[in-house]
């Protein structure tokens, strides 16, 4: 079969000096981040955060506390659709590495951690809500997320992501604040203690139909559990300072992010409900504006829809068709 896309895969570090390119979506965490008066103070912080968590759970053999510190790379995937030599921005993600400045050696880490798509702001903030406009209740679209899932799958199968990356990803979100978790007796020395879900969330869906699973960890030192989406087996494929870099990465990030939840000043009990409305919790010293965020998913859900979905829905449609029977599950 011939391919109908091809990857393009480009990375910059992630540092105090980063600046959003054009193609970034900018309701990416770190693209916020990147913005305003306070950009380099914002940065600058919240990468401090990141190494200080880092150190904190990569206790053993660092008695000082600074043994390493974790360098991050905007991972940013262009899709050309039939080599037309007209890229569509599909996905940005992040890659960690750890640095040991004991033993002077550069660790890789996980890819993955935070996660952006176009589609899927088309997906949530353009179909979803058209599909739900002035109708009783809620419901899902018929194949909602397909086409997206589909894509994913076939980049991370793709020979370009096996050339720059050794291991799948694992993205990492903040919990729903409409679920209910149920701490288990499982812990891991890293991740911590398991929680369980009384139910499964839309976004749970979503990611399953992009080959992902989930688990959800409190790690040591934090006050909720965060979720964890991953191919294989997420404890075993993955070492400690792997899944270190992960939980510093994003743990920071939904400090800053959803302080209610991830900053609360109480810890999640056995029994445990997120609530974005919690007033008991502290923020931190970095900017984010949350309220402009929502509203620029909107802004490049449509984007998509005018420059991706609409130009190309009968190659999409029939590639969607053509290959649902060799993309891996």
């Amino acid at each position: 079969m011939n391919r109908e896309f091809t990857f393009t895969i480009k990375s910059i570090c992630l540092d105090e000096n980063y600046h959003p390119s054009d193609n970034t979506r900018i309701t990416t965490n770190f693209a916020n981040l990147a913005r305003g008066d306070s950009r380099q103070e914002n940065l600058r912080n919240a990468l401090k955060m990141i190494d200080n968590s880092f150190n904190a759970l990569a206790h053993w053999d660092n008695p000082k506390g600074d043994r390493y510190s974790v360098e991050l790379e905007i991972v940013s995937v262009d899709m050309d659709i039939e080599s037309r030599g007209q890229a569509f921005p599909s996905i940005e993600i992040l890659k960690t590495n750890i640095v040991d400045h004991k033993t002077n050696e550069r660790i890789e880490g996980i890819v993955g951690n935070n996660f952006s798509s176009y589609v899927r702001d088309y997906d949530f903030s353009v179909l979803l809500l058209d599909h739900n406009k002035n109708k009783p209740g809620f419901s899902i679209p018929n194949n909602f997320g397909e086409l997206h899932g589909k894509l994913f799958k076939y980049f991370v199968n793709s020979n370009e992501y096996k050339q720059h990356f050794s291991k799948p990803p694992v993205i990492c979100l903040s919990v729903s604040d409409n679920k209910t978790y149920h701490r288990t007796e499982n812990q891991h020395p890293v991740l911590g203690f398991e929680y369980q879900p009384n139910d499964s969330s839309l976004t749970e869906q979503y990611f399953k139909k992009m080959g992902l699973q989930v688990r959800y960890f409190m790690p040591p030192n934090s006050v909720a559990p965060l979720a964890f989406y991953f191919v294989g087996d997420l404890l075993n494929d993955y070492t400690n300072l792997e899944l270190i870099s992960t939980i510093s990465t994003m743990g920071t990030f939904q400090r800053i992010y959803r302080p209610e939840i991830y900053n609360a000043n109480a810890v999640a009990g056995k029994c445990y409900q997120p609530n974005l409305k919690n007033s008991d919790h502290s923020l931190t010293q970095i900017v984010y504006d949350r309220e402009e965020r929502g509203q620029l998913a909107i802004e490049q859900g449509k984007f998509a829809q005018e420059h991706f979905i609409k130009p190309y829905q009968s190659i999409l449609e029939n590639w969607s068709a053509q290959y649902a029977l060799i993309i891996p599950k």
